[in-house]
């Protein structure tokens, strides 16, 4: 039974979880689920517990979060579109920071911090133009970052001066903005699997496991080694299809 209004203890923990996590505007309590948003994250979770001792609850209203968080929802009143079960405070504190990373960076964050940032930058020479794109590929970049938990999801690589930002569907051949900055067109890789993809020697399948050109020597493929196949949802397929057909080579 959710402890409605929150203990001091329940609230005080509520808000701690919450800011620590990105999570850091308090909206208030609502029939035992304290509230927070977030300055750089969409949405806003609710945090509740049954007690000091009890277990813990979280609400999230973002979609796109929803959708790609790992972990299943519970069937219980309370605010958002789904609800989730934590046994100790401690699992609650586990699973915040996953949901901050997926709110920070989908559907759209890299594009309206892209509009928010070169609003007023001119875009008539050819200099003015690529420090505009210079600005959104550290955007996405960094939003790659969060996405990918700051490691290569194939190599297990975290060293961030050898990540690389891979556009799946490459900068110069997207169409819109809202194209270029899709989390979803973009994987975070090591520099080596970087440069095979990004030279169209190797693709991936819609399993995350990777398909080698003809043209990689044997010698390049067995140093390509990974250690699991990407974990992809349905807009990565999208763009790694046309990858497949147009880079692929």
């Amino acid at each position: 039974m959710i402890e409605a209004p929150q203990s001091f203890v329940v609230r005080e923990e509520s808000a701690k979880a919450a800011w620590q996590n990105g999570f850091r505007r308090p909206l208030g309590e609502d029939a035992g689920w304290a509230m927070f948003g977030s300055t750089t994250a969409r949405g806003t979770i609710g945090i509740a517990a049954d007690g000091t001792s009890g277990a813990w609850y979280l609400s999230i209203d973002h979609s796109g979060v929803i959708e790609e968080f790992d972990q299943p929802g519970v069937e219980m009143a309370g605010p958002g579109l789904r609800r989730y079960s934590f046994e100790s405070l401690g699992e609650l504190y586990a699973a915040l920071p996953r949901v901050y990373q997926l709110a920070a960076s989908l559907p759209d964050a890299p594009l309206n911090e892209f509009k928010a940032k070169t609003r007023d930058l001119p875009t008539t020479t050819e200099t003015e133009r690529l420090i505009v794109q210079r600005i959104g590929q550290d955007i996405f970049r960094e939003r790659l970052v969060e996405y990918w938990q700051g490691q290569c999801p194939l190599t297990g690589i975290s060293d961030l001066a050898l990540l690389r930002a891979s556009h799946i569907v490459p900068w110069k051949d997207c169409t819109t903005d809202v194209e270029r900055l899709d989390i979803h067109n973009g994987l975070l890789l090591s520099a080596l699997w970087d440069a095979a993809f990004d030279r169209g020697l190797v693709s991936f399948g819609n399993d995350g496991n990777p398909i080698f050109s003809d043209r990689l020597s044997e010698t390049a493929r067995n140093e390509l080694q990974f250690v699991k196949p990407l974990r992809l949802t349905r807009k990565h397929h999208e763009r790694l299809a046309w990858h497949r057909n147009h880079i692929l080579e």
